[in-house]
């Protein structure tokens, strides 16, 4: 089959690759589409640890089933499917207490690290374990089901938040997640939402989907602004997207004594905050990590109309013009969402 390996720091070959095949259980899927992930950009450079080459990418997928292992009676081949990029094994602890992304066996498509190498969706054809599997309604395309992962990853967030009927919310970050982080928490009853973003077609894209206040750091403060906005109270949630130093501490500064920090971007393994800072406005710092069974909800909202995915859809191209839309992502310099590509 042909697919999209990463061979070395910041390259991708559209080669030849031996067929994978369905063992007990599984199912062999023809991808139809796959996102690229802003994790899948950083891992190309070779700096994060988490794409060894070689390896091929890509978990933010759908496709059709083209075969099945042996003893499989669910699924038929031709079936329409989505998947979550989470590997769990369903039995541990974590799993049994609906805590699939803390599985004691976790593995993510598309990772290569020391412990595991499990090939991703960048590819004609990708086998999986059939427990994974969603049936895809024919009312959503393969290119709208590739953005489900980045759906659930932002209802995980919204979910990890606890109540926001009525709350005054920032998301920093207007990249893929930080938009449905947006949409997911208007869902979840937000009254007014503050988006930040330094690509004013990503804020412009956000005002689209129901941000209130677009503020670009780089025009107007945004403590300042949000101050102004609230009585100088500060928002009752922020949700960070972007995992670097100085969006983490505008996110503790701009929220509210007692109020609550949703950490989901993740960059920077080590960040500098101020404790004191913290520790006197009694704030709540909570992790968000992935998603723990919100695809199904990311589905069905997005089926129903709910959760809009179409404008965050940028372009879509043939997987064998990977490299270079990997390329045009890394260096920034257009207003693109998210890529989709299609075997």
């Amino acid at each position: 089959m042909k697919a999209l390996l990463h061979t070395a720091p910041y390259t991708l070959t559209y080669t030849d690759v031996e067929d994978p095949v369905p063992g007990p259980g599984e199912v062999l899927i023809r991808i139809a589409a796959c996102g690229i992930c802003g994790s899948d950009v950083k891992g190309y450079t070779g700096t994060t640890g988490r794409r060894i080459p070689p390896i091929i990418m890509g978990h933010e997928a759908a496709g059709t089933i083209a075969a099945v292992g042996p003893e499989m009676s669910r699924w038929q081949v031709g079936d329409r499917v989505c998947f979550d990029s989470t590997v769990y094994c369903g039995t541990c602890e974590a799993c049994r207490t609906g805590q699939v992304n803390r599985c004691v066996h976790r593995q993510v498509l598309g990772v290569s690290v020391p412990s595991f190498r499990r090939h991703g969706a960048f590819a004609e054809y990708l086998a999986l374990p059939a427990h994974l599997l969603l049936p895809l309604p024919e009312a959503v395309s393969f290119a709208q089901a590739a953005l489900l992962e980045p759906a659930a990853i932002g209802l995980h967030a919204v979910r990890r938040a606890g109540a926001l009927d009525g709350a005054t919310v920032a998301v920093i970050g207007a990249g893929p997640i930080g938009l449905f982080i947006l949409q997911a928490a208007r869902l979840a009853g937000a009254e007014r939402l503050f988006v930040a973003d330094l690509q004013p077609g990503r804020l412009a894209l956000a005002r689209r989907l129901g941000a209130d206040v677009p503020v670009c750091p780089d025009d107007e403060d945004l403590l300042a602004r949000v101050r102004e906005a609230t009585g100088g109270r500060g928002v009752d949630v922020a949700f960070e997207a972007v995992g670097i130093g100085p969006t983490v501490r505008q996110a503790i500064q701009i929220t509210r004594p007692r109020g609550t920090v949703v950490l989901v971007g993740n960059v920077q393994p080590r960040v500098e905050i101020d404790l004191q800072d913290v520790i006197a406005r009694e704030l709540s710092l909570v992790g968000s990590y992935a998603s723990s069974g919100e695809y199904r909800e990311a589905l069905e909202l997005v089926h129903r109309g709910r959760l809009q995915v179409d404008p965050l859809i940028s372009e879509i191209r043939p997987l064998a013009e990977g490299q270079a839309a990997f390329d045009r992502l890394y260096e920034g310099t257009e207003d693109l969402v998210k890529i989709v590509l299609t075997p």
